[in-house]
């Protein structure tokens, strides 16, 4: 087991302070016992470096283990030509491996103190012609061409990060994410686990994600509260042909009550108003944009319940609204029942079987996202998963 100084028991404005010496890897030969005036020399050359403080805000934790650094290596399967992409370098424990199997790694880190240790040590090594550092947040940056990615992700970024890479421009072979335990059984749950979230809807759209291993918490410097999981993500060579922003509004509709039926969900009269207004914005004819503006003064007629002395145009809009509600209503249980739907729950649905719920839908006329919209690819992808963020604090490996 690892032993821990005392020094990493103590918070400094909330904040961990470690001499340079405690971030690098662990050697897996044993040493010798070192006298006691070679000890006292150490100590001193110890005090005299710079001490960096490990910000917990951003799940800054240190991955020493090499055996486990080795494995991420080996089973990312790296060529000798390939171009590798590491998220959240730190100090370089896992960089300097990938420079030694990859042609050119890209790195991207936030802290620049963890930047300049990188350059340190990699110049040490004679390697720093075949590293490229990114001073940046990797959420808010354009990747360069790449064919793989190894990385650890800090788990208040897991979603937006995954969701960044596996509907990104660019396209890779794989990703070796270390993630936080919890956060990869979601990712690789299936229909019918209790972990099967729109998360692993989402990115088993486009890609599939295999478990490679568990990583204990005590591999890391300072220990975190939680243990971590390794998982291969691999982007399909063909995925579905759907808009892609209809299926992220269609799963966000059906997995906001996971567990409840899905003709629960579309008997809501608030959901039933959303879709119809969608749905209306949706069509081009010049009879369903007149039948859009009598829904928007109706809906908002609808909302004021304390006015008095309703008008007789919004008497009439009222009707118009309830009848168009009624019809709309049937058709979406029409929808739910000609697929054997109604009773069926988004949590035990296959990612075939809400595409074919998706289509069903569209063909009906039934629409879940405002294509009146202009699409914002920066952020679109970050939206769909951010539900999955801010659950528990991560690590990086540095």
């Amino acid at each position: 087991m690892l032993r821990l100084p005392k020094s990493l028991s103590k918070f400094v404005t909330g904040q961990r302070s470690l001499p340079l010496r405690q971030f690098h890897a662990r050697s897996s030969r044993r040493s010798h016992p070192k006298s006691d005036d070679e000890d006292k020399i150490l100590r001193r050359r110890e005090n005299r470096e710079a001490h960096l403080h490990l910000y917990k805000s951003r799940g800054q934790h240190i991955l020493t283990n090499p055996r486990v650094l080795d494995s991420i290596v080996r089973k990312s399967h790296i060529k000798p030509t390939d171009t590798v992409l590491e998220i959240g370098p730190g100090t370089g424990n896992l960089t300097l491996r990938l420079l030694e199997a990859a042609k050119y790694v890209v790195a991207v880190e936030i802290d620049k103190r963890m930047v300049e240790v990188l350059h340190k040590r990699v110049a040490e090594r004679g390697l720093q012609d075949r590293l490229s550092v990114i001073c940046n947040d990797a959420l808010k940056t354009e990747f360069p061409q790449f064919d793989l990615v190894v990385a650890n992700i800090p788990y208040g970024i897991s979603s937006p990060l995954v969701a960044k890479l596996v509907y990104g421009a660019n396209p890779f072979r794989s990703a070796t994410l270390l993630l936080q335990k919890e956060f990869a059984r979601r990712l690789l749950a299936n229909p019918g686990d209790s972990e099967f979230n729109r998360l692993a809807v989402n990115v088993k759209l486009v890609a599939d994600v295999e478990f490679s291993m568990d990583v204990s918490k005590r591999d890391f410097v300072p220990c975190p509260k939680v243990d971590s999981s390794v998982v291969i993500i691999r982007p399909k060579a063909e995925i579905p042909d759907v808009n892609l922003d209809e299926w992220w509004a269609f799963t966000r509709t059906c997995f906001g009550k996971k567990n409840k039926t899905l003709g629960a969900t579309f008997k809501k009269k608030r959901k039933l108003l959303d879709l119809l207004k969608l749905s209306t914005k949706t069509c081009s004819s010049s009879e369903s944009a007149a039948s859009d503006h009598n829904y928007d003064h109706s809906n908002n007629a609808a909302r004021a319940t304390d006015d008095e002395g309703d008008t007789d145009e919004t008497e009439y809009s009222s009707f118009c609204l309830d009848t168009r509600m009624s019809m709309f209503r049937e058709k979406v249980l029409g929808v739910l029942n000609s697929g054997s739907f109604e009773d069926k729950r988004p949590s035990k649905l296959s990612n075939e079987e809400l595409l074919h719920l998706l289509a069903l839908f569209n063909q009906a006329g039934v629409y879940f996202h405002d294509h009146s919209k202009p699409r914002d690819a920066d952020s679109v992808e970050l939206e769909a998963f951010s539900a999955y963020s801010n659950i528990l604090p991560h690590h990086s490996i540095i």
